[in-house]
């Protein structure tokens, strides 16, 4: 395996989008083509979720494994490099999507997450649980 330079991980790390990412595409593109209409990245809420339905106040996020912290005790073992900063990062990101989860409940809103790995294995499970949520309010 060739060691990467700093420069290299710094870049790649800038590359990493933050909207429209492949897995956020494809949750969307399902939702789509169910009719089921959203908005996108809608800033005036807290905590800025991928999807919304506001007149339902339903709330979805759609997390990556490595920013967010999925199986973090295990996975925090495997960063090599910088391990100071990005331990810090990724427990400072769990504990941010805890605050938005805790602070949208608390305005009334139904909060929906789900893992890239979750939507990449089965977008359709995971589009039905958005449907049936939005039925229910």
């Amino acid at each position: 395996m060739i060691k990467k330079t700093k420069e290299q991980i710094s870049y790649n790390m800038r590359q990493v989008k933050n909207k429209d990412s492949e897995i956020e595409l494809m949750l969307r593109r399902e939702l789509w083509k169910r009719n089921i209409r959203y908005r996108k990245n809608v800033t005036r809420i807290f905590g800025k979720p991928d999807i919304a339905f506001i007149r339902k106040k339903v709330a979805v996020f759609v997390d990556s494994e490595f920013w967010h912290g999925f199986n973090w005790e295990v996975k925090k073992n495997e960063v090599k490099s910088n391990r100071d900063f990005w331990i810090a990062k990724i427990e400072r990101n769990m504990e941010r999507d805890a605050e938005v989860n805790q602070y949208l409940q608390k305005e009334g809103w139904l909060v929906l997450r789900f893992w890239g790995n979750e939507i990449k294995k089965d977008v359709v499970t995971c589009a039905d649980k958005i449907e049936s949520a939005l039925k229910e309010r």
